[in-house]
């Protein structure tokens, strides 16, 4: 299981005055994503060809 602690979290500056965020951060072969209301909680990772493709879908809506 991979740890987290010292992973580069941020979360997207758009989300300045938002209360729902996630955060994401690069890990070995791809990003994690975790909830900024429960930094303590789950992870869910993606491979970065997939975080990629997701990014670029997001961006051309």
């Amino acid at each position: 299981m991979q740890k987290f602690e010292n992973a580069a979290w941020r979360k997207s500056s758009f989300s300045v005055h938002q209360q729902n965020c996630v955060e994401v951060a690069p890990v070995d072969g791809g990003v994690a994503v975790r909830d900024t209301k429960d930094r303590q909680g789950p992870v869910l990772t993606f491979p970065a060809g997939e975080w990629k493709a997701f990014t670029s879908s997001v961006k051309s809506a």
